[in-house]
């Protein structure tokens, strides 16, 4: 045995690449993973920023102490992106609410890094079950889309009524 271990060899590379990397920035994928990398050159000027240079604070932080800030930075900005779209999209007062509704039965990145996180609240009941489209394989809260379980059954391909109107064609 050599006691070489390429998983701890490959983990300590890459720490120490982060390390040396001041200017980091946390990303949510579209497939709903994150990434830690180099900050892109330009942020799309329509969407809020992000927190720019989560590495900044990390060497005088306890590394869970540091993660636990990240997480902080990635829920507000999550946030911030959130009421972008209801005021982008010309949400009412209640699709507001029940945005944030939705958002709030969730456990927040600090809470799930932290082992907080409670389970998210039981929408049973017709209007408050989740219902998958066949065509592309999404799933929608039935409460939001207004559609039963049961419609959904025999619905070939869905359209989203908030995407499909004028309003959110802005």
């Amino acid at each position: 045995a050599t006691g070489f271990d390429p998983t701890s060899f490959k983990a300590k590379m890459v720490a120490r690449s982060l390390h040396e990397k001041e200017n980091l920035c946390l990303y949510g994928l579209p497939n709903e993973k994150w990434e830690v990398n180099l900050p892109v050159e330009e942020v799309p000027p329509e969407l809020p920023e992000p927190a720019l240079g989560i590495n900044f604070a990390r060497d005088g932080m306890q590394e869970k102490d540091w993660l636990s800030l990240v997480a902080v930075h990635s829920d507000s900005w999550l946030l911030a992106v959130a009421f972008y779209f209801g005021a982008r999209f010309g949400f009412t007062k209640n699709e507001r609410k029940k945005l944030f509704q939705m958002i709030n039965d969730l456990p927040t990145v600090f809470e799930i890094l932290n082992g907080n996180a409670k389970q998210p609240k039981d929408h049973s009941g017709p209007h408050n079950s989740s219902s998958k489209n066949k065509s592309g394989g999404k799933w929608f809260h039935g409460k939001c889309v207004r559609i039963t379980p049961a419609k959904a059954e025999h619905i070939k391909q869905y359209k989203c009524p908030g995407c499909s109107s004028k309003r959110a064609r802005v």
